[in-house]
């Protein structure tokens, strides 16, 4: 499991560019550069898009402070594709249909719900700082409100 301080894990996963477009992403592709690393359980599940808006909404800030946000699902590129055009999301979405890279942070584990235990992605964010370290790491966070908290945690 990744945690601050800790070199963040290389990737590269397949894709969808904010233009629609499919791509594979990895992580050396942003040396140099802040990423913000996001693993959300589904495309278009309230909660998901929820928290996928806020990221859209605040992406100005974001880019003000020179930080890429990437969300991570193990949702097919297809999907991926639908859920961009459908809510304008002008940010990458990369798809991890074999969990290898929730595995890799540590956003992949049991989760509860209702009384039942599974396996799934543990909604968590993580910032890379331009060195290839983590910076900043939130785990099984809420989708409501989550955003916030990251514009306020991050100078």
């Amino acid at each position: 499991m990744i945690d601050v301080g800790d070199k963040a894990a290389d990737f590269t996963l397949q894709g969808i560019e904010a233009s629609g477009k499919e791509k594979a992403f990895s992580l050396k592709d942003y040396k140099g550069k802040r990423v913000l690393l996001y693993f959300y359980p589904k495309d278009n599940t309230h909660g998901c898009t929820e928290e996928a808006c806020d990221f859209r909404d605040n992406l100005s800030w974001f880019a003000k402070y020179g930080i890429a946000v990437l969300g991570v699902s193990p949702d097919s590129l297809k999907s991926h594709a639908g859920f961009r055009a459908r809510h304008n999301l002008s940010f990458p979405l990369l798809s991890d249909p074999d969990k290898t890279v929730a595995r890799a942070y540590g956003a992949y584990g049991e989760k509860k719900l209702y009384g039942r235990t599974f396996k799934g992605i543990l909604r968590s964010t993580f910032l890379i700082e331009p060195d290839g370290s983590v910076g900043m790491v939130w785990r099984n966070v809420k989708a409501k409100g989550h955003v916030e908290a990251v514009l306020s945690s991050i100078d």
